[in-house]
């Protein structure tokens, strides 16, 4: 996860001091770990994967393959992503953005 320091009076009107805490965002890790689970799954090298290659047109995956992928992502992030998003799971940059949301980040 992603660590960020602030520093400031905390409670507020008191001594200043470093506070660190974690904010969970879709950090490089998780995007490093989507990539990975969408290129074993396709078959492909992570380097022909970009964040705009369609999987359909691009890359000869199936509608099968986008469930597997679902599965796979539920099962890793520990999430619950309704089918109903695999219209915007066409591309890496879906989905992050669905497992962002689905996870809250």
């Amino acid at each position: 996860m992603q660590k960020e320091r602030r520093t400031g009076g905390f409670p507020p009107g008191g001594k200043d001091r470093e506070v660190e805490f974690i904010m969970p965002t879709l950090t490089e890790e998780r995007a490093t770990k989507i990539k990975e689970i969408v290129c074993e799954i396709l078959e492909l090298e992570e380097d022909e994967v970009s964040e705009t290659s369609l999987f359909r047109e691009d890359h000869d995956a199936d509608s099968l393959r986008a469930i597997e992928i679902l599965a796979s992502l539920e099962k890793e992030f520990k999430v619950v992503i309704d089918q109903s998003e695999l219209a915007r799971m066409v591309n890496l940059k879906g989905v992050y953005e669905v497992v962002a949301e689905s996870a809250g980040w």
